[in-house]
């Protein structure tokens, strides 16, 4: 069964950290593209950040970039996002997804992996961040 499972959420004072975890299983992450969405109330999901399924290269959305980090741990099928100064508009419901695999016909980008909707890829069932005093 494949599963993505968040984990690492919680409430943190503005300034704040945190390191969110995505565990993988049912399947190896690699070659696959990895994302982190993430979903305010009465607001659109959005791609936070994003690796690419092939050459690692990553992409931030403009307003935590310099803030957040991606990373990845192919060994242990697990995909971290370290969350820095910590600002109350990142209060959302956090996601990570993946698409593509080693059968997957193109090398998906890291911006193209940040535009993916629900409709497609595999995602976790989110984890809530809550920025406030």
């Amino acid at each position: 069964q494949v599963q993505l499972v968040e984990s690492g959420g919680g409430l943190v004072q503005p300034g704040g950290s945190l390191r969110l975890s995505c565990a993988a299983s049912g399947f190896s992450l690699d070659y696959y593209a990895i994302g982190w969405f993430r979903q305010a109330p009465g607001k659109e999901r959005e791609g936070v950040s994003c690796i690419s399924s092939s050459d690692g290269t990553t992409y931030y959305l403009d307003s935590v970039k310099g803030r957040f980090t991606i990373s990845r741990d192919n060994a242990k099928n697990t995909v971290y996002l370290q969350m820095n100064s910590l600002k109350p508009e990142d209060t959302a419901v956090y996601y990570c997804a993946a698409e593509g695999g080693p059968h997957f016909v193109s090398d998906i980008s890291a911006p193209d992996m940040c535009a993916l909707t629900p409709d497609f890829g595999s995602w976790g069932q989110g984890t809530q961040v809550t920025v406030s005093s």
